[in-house]
Order: structure tokens, then C-alpha cells, then sequence
């Protein structure tokens, strides 16, 4: 066991020295980025519970439109989060769900994420409204 924790710990540090290097083309801006657009979280929290049709995932969500709605799956589905399932049936019917690197995604990170807005979302809303009364009074 401390055999294998030590080479991952090696592998890890080997790659933070590569990300220092060429941050550009870092993994973790990768990771980043799957929460650079606003709806790609809200789309994955939404089937993490099962499946959906197009059309429970836009009423699940609320204030999503069509468009933007098709632009997130495809990113999704792209970044192998999603996967989208088609039935035989008239009319033909498919759902999309997560896939296991989706739920990994879902289970780890966003709910970590989850639990530290918990903990320090009064403290982030405060800073952020200081922040616009100070921008308010300069400009």
C-alpha cells in the first residue's frame, strides 16, 4: 500500500510540475473549465438522480431555453459526462443520463462543492456585496 501511494503521490507531483510548465494545457484547467459555463453543472445535478427526456430536463431545471439547452448536452456529451440513450418507439424517445465519469464528477467534486457553499455561503454573498459597494462608491 505505501508502495502504491507513493508512486501515485510521484505521479502527482511529476504533474504539477508539468502544470507549472505549460498551464495551458493543465488537467485541472480542464476540470475547470467543465464549470465555466453556467448551465453544464445544473444539467448534471439534474440527472443525478435518473434519466431524463429533453423535456423533463428543461422543467426540472426552469429558465433554461432549447438552445442553450442542446449546447450543454452536446458539451457534456463530448466530455463523456453524459450519454444519450435512443428507443425504439413512435415517436422515437431518448434520455440522456450520466455516465460513470458523470456521476463520478457529480459525487465527488459538485458535492464537495455542495458542502462548502453550505458552510461559506453567507461569507461569500458578503464579500461579494462589499466588493459591489465599493465598486458603486469609486466608479
Amino acid at each position: 500500500m505505501h508502495d502504491e501511494r507513493t508512486t501515485i503521490e510521484g505521479r502527482m507531483s511529476d504533474h504539477e510540475a508539468h502544470c507549472d510548465e505549460l498551464v495551458a494545457d493543465c488537467r485541472l484547467r480542464a476540470a475547470i473549465d467543465l464549470f465555466a459555463h453556467t448551465w453544464d453543472p445544473v444539467v448534471l445535478a439534474a440527472l443525478r438522480s435518473r434519466p431524463h427526456r429533453r423535456r423533463e430536463l428543461r422543467t426540472a431545471i426552469g429558465g433554461i431555453s432549447d438552445k442553450v439547452l442542446t449546447e450543454t448536452l452536446h458539451r457534456l456529451l463530448a466530455n463523456g459526462l453524459v450519454d444519450r440513450r435512443t428507443y425504439a418507439a413512435a415517436p422515437p424517445r431518448v434520455d440522456y443520463g450520466l455516465t460513470d465519469l458523470g456521476e463520478s464528477l457529480v459525487d465527488g467534486p459538485m458535492r464537495a462543492l455542495g458542502r462548502w457553499i453550505l458552510e461559506h455561503g453567507d461569507e461569500l454573498s458578503d464579500a461579494q456585496e462589499r466588493a459591489e459597494r465599493t465598486q458603486s462608491t469609486l466608479g
